[in-house]
């Protein structure tokens, strides 16, 4: 958990800077620090490809996994839905003002719905590896700036949702963690790395890639060799 309490804390403080700052953060140091935040995002899901994809047996996995999980994620179209539903917070109120649901809902939202947020608890229910955790944690912190700078000191609340949110993740894993074996959390890992990077990519505006649609992605792995294993 000691990563979930990382990733609630950079939300805390992240709203308590950006309440500071009631009339927004500057759009330069928004944009480096979106870019800064891009490169660790790439550079971490280079890190888990490399490291894991040695380690793996079934070395075409991850290319059905991306293709299946893509095809599922665009026929569901999440990344649709996820946008009607922040742009459908993200509208001012009549009166001009910035609401605080608003904010919360839009937040929320932002915080729990990404392979960092939930291949992070997986990882360290089952590794002990909280690298997921602390570079979610840093991106969350930004993001609540930001935020926060619109929506108030409220934005904190938020910090409850990503902990049940994670936590329920890590208690999963940890209760299933006999029925996961190393092969599953080497092929997980490789699939979470890639859309990792993917986010990176879009954050430095390199490409746009509908990385929620790609999200069930990481449900294949696990069901390809938990199918295996009864075999």
């Amino acid at each position: 958990m000691i990563g979930t309490i990382f990733n609630v804390g950079m939300i805390l403080i992240g709203s308590f800077v950006g309440s500071y700052f009631k009339k927004g953060i500057k759009p330069e140091y928004n944009e480096i620090l979106t870019q800064a935040l891009g490169l660790v995002a790439m550079m971490v899901g280079i890190n888990a490809v490399i490291q894991h994809m040695p380690k793996s047996h079934y070395p075409v996995l991850f290319i059905v996994s991306l293709a299946v999980g893509g095809l599922l994620g665009e026929w569901l179209d999440l990344e649709g839905h996820f946008n009607h539903l922040v742009d459908k917070f993200s509208k001012p109120n009549p009166n001009g003002d910035s609401n605080l649901a608003e904010g919360l809902a839009t937040g929320i939202l932002l915080y729990c719905i990404g392979s960092l947020s939930i291949l992070g608890p997986i990882q360290a229910a089952l590794n002990k590896d909280y690298t997921f955790l602390f570079t979610n944690g840093m991106l969350d912190g930004i993001t609540s700036i930001v935020l926060a700078s619109t929506f108030g000191i409220g934005m904190a609340l938020a910090a409850v949702a990503v902990l049940c949110w994670q936590g329920s993740i890590y208690l999963i894993a940890m209760l299933l963690q006999n029925s996961i074996n190393n092969n599953m959390i080497t092929e997980l890992t490789i699939v979470g790395g890639i859309l990792i990077l993917a986010s990176g990519l879009g954050l430095l505006n390199i490409k746009k890639i509908k990385v929620l649609n790609l999200l069930p992605s990481l449900l294949v792995p696990i069901i390809v060799i938990a199918v295996m294993q009864l075999f």
